[in-house]
């Protein structure tokens, strides 16, 4: 029975570039994955098993980038991944002691974090035997979640349109890995940065893929505007239907001006104790270097976006949950009334709102986010004009669908491609250019390697893949590690002319090549041959 009148697709973009140093004890880019897990994958991972006691219905689609399967997956990261966890328990620990004679709302916070990191490495260890890949899958077999991919090392895809060999290894390696950890095929495909160009579409058509999504302008500018706008999908001529980012409901929770993680009940990212405490205190948990970084462990709040760190208010737990309440309810009234005059104007058509978002939005930029998320799915629960969908059950009711072409876009600063081409990253392409035009025809040409030369070319594969990540151009656009960005992409490059010489030489480092295969460790079950030209 129909009682509802417009459906929200909720999506979540997951993804972290590939950063494995199994050669050193301590890795400092390792941490992005375990301030991610411990910040938002483990978060989302308990709002889940929340709302499935409590019986609250919850629908969202997830979309894990093939890197950050792989790196779930490894075993040295997830040993590092728990003492690292260690580490921040015996951390609150020392802090529950130290701040027992201090204001009461912090060595209270002191305690919360301590019971929230312990709960952390129960359902890491103990409950999931560290495979975070099987709690997701345990949800999407539940049917609470709709999971997909993203492509292969997250490649920028339109900067490879003169490369049709590229794109299917970035398509083909994300649909094999998808099969490895889900064991079927993904419905759909959050393309790297939400770019798209015209023909694109094709690529994912060849390789069943049923849907995607594009911005809000890829619909403006599709080549025949959709008459529903943003608010229906599209099928493009390929026969893969598109979903377009609807603008309201995104800027709504992500805006850093009006969007609702600006509240000043919410805790402030930027002042943590890892910056703040004494260097031989803090030394045991920050880089061995002693240089300073995040810890998770933060006690106060926004305040005052315009006032320095020192002036920050403590931050409260139970003020910051009343304002997920407020913002919850405000969320839902908005999107409510968005659908009444949706209804209105779609006519028999039910409209569909698209709000996608980085994962980490919701735990480590924004740390109540997946309070909101529980709470959403709470308020929700009754409301009888709105429900949250995913894309597959959507295109199950799908009768009539306009057909065209979107327009060209991506999600990045000013809708296009600038934040990944720019003066500061160019320079990077034509090496990559170079090592993809190499790596095609050595693809083309081995079509019986030794078994020698099938782990030289594969890992020249995945050599390739790895210095195709968009995350490279992006930071070293944005200026945070840049130097790590660059080195990446050199190495990368060097090591695939490296093994490139020893296939031309046939003068093989065995112990060189064993090397890269336990650094580069990625696509362990994909041959080279998706580079070929057949």
């Amino acid at each position: 029975m129909k009682s509802k009148k417009g459906k929200i697709l909720l999506l979540l973009h997951a993804h972290l570039p590939y950063i494995h140093h199994p050669d050193f004890e301590y890795f400092m880019e390792e941490r992005w994955l375990f301030e991610a897990i411990t910040e938002t994958y483990i978060p989302l991972i308990k709002i889940f098993k929340f709302l499935e006691k409590d019986n609250i219905p919850f629908k969202l689609t997830i979309s894990l980038s093939p890197t950050l399967m792989a790196m779930f997956n490894l075993k040295d990261l997830r040993e590092k991944y728990h003492k690292y966890l260690l580490k921040l328990i015996e951390l609150t620990e020392k802090e529950i002691i130290r701040t027992k004679d201090e204001d009461p709302k912090i060595h209270q916070l002191a305690q919360h974090y301590r019971r929230e990191l312990i709960e952390d490495i129960n359902i890491f260890s103990e409950e999931y035997n560290q495979d975070i890949l099987k709690a997701f899958k345990e949800f999407k077999d539940k049917g609470y979640i709709e999971v997909i991919t993203s492509n292969g090392t997250h490649g920028y895809l339109p900067f490879y349109r003169d490369y049709p060999e590229a794109i299917k290894a970035q398509i083909k390696s994300a649909v094999l890995t998808f099969k490895k950890y889900f064991g079927d095929h993904p419905k759909g495909m959050w393309l790297a940065e939400c770019a798209y160009f015209k023909g694109l579409d094709k690529y994912l058509s060849d390789e069943d893929i049923r849907y995607f999504f594009v911005d809000t302008h890829g619909f403006t500018y599709a080549d025949s505007k959709p008459r529903y706008g943003v608010y229906r999908p599209i099928i493009t001529p390929n026969k893969v239907f598109v979903f377009a980012r609807d603008p309201e409901s995104s800027e709504q929770i992500w805006s850093s001006e009006v969007g609702y993680p600006g509240d000043p009940r919410y805790r402030e990212f930027y002042k943590d104790i890892g910056y703040d405490r004494e260097d031989d205190y803090i030394r045991p948990y920050v880089d061995p270097s002693g240089t300073r970084c995040n810890t998770g462990i933060k006690y106060h709040r926004i305040t005052n976006k315009s006032l320095s760190l020192d002036k920050k208010e403590i931050y409260d737990l139970s003020e910051a949950m009343n304002a997920v309440k407020e913002h919850v309810s405000d969320y839902l009234f908005k999107k409510t009334s968005q659908i009444r005059k949706l209804s209105a104007i779609l006519d028999e058509e039910e409209p569909v709102i698209v709000a996608p978002f980085d994962a980490e939005l919701f735990g480590h930029w924004w740390y109540e986010g997946p309070k909101f998320l529980e709470e959403l799915f709470r308020q929700s629960f009754e409301n009888k004009e709105l429900e949250f969908s995913v894309p597959s059950e959507i295109l199950q009711t799908v009768k009539k669908v306009q057909i065209t072409y979107p327009g060209e876009t991506s999600w990045g600063a000013g809708g296009y491609h600038d934040v990944w081409l720019n003066g500061k990253n160019d320079w990077i392409y034509k090496h990559i250019h170079e090592i993809t035009e190499r790596m095609i025809e050595k693809a083309n040409v081995f079509k019986d390697p030794t078994n020698l030369q099938k782990r030289i070319l594969n890992q020249m594969m995945r050599e390739v893949l790895l210095a195709q990540a968009s995350d490279w151009p992006f930071i070293m656009t944005t200026g945070t590690t840049i130097e790590y960005a660059k080195n990446r992409v050199k190495y990368h490059i060097n090591r695939f002319l490296e093994l490139d010489k020893m296939l031309e030489k046939q003068e093989i480092n065995d112990e060189k090549l064993s090397f890269y295969e336990w650094i580069d460790n990625i696509f362990r079950n994909i041959g080279y041959t998706i580079f070929s030209s057949d």
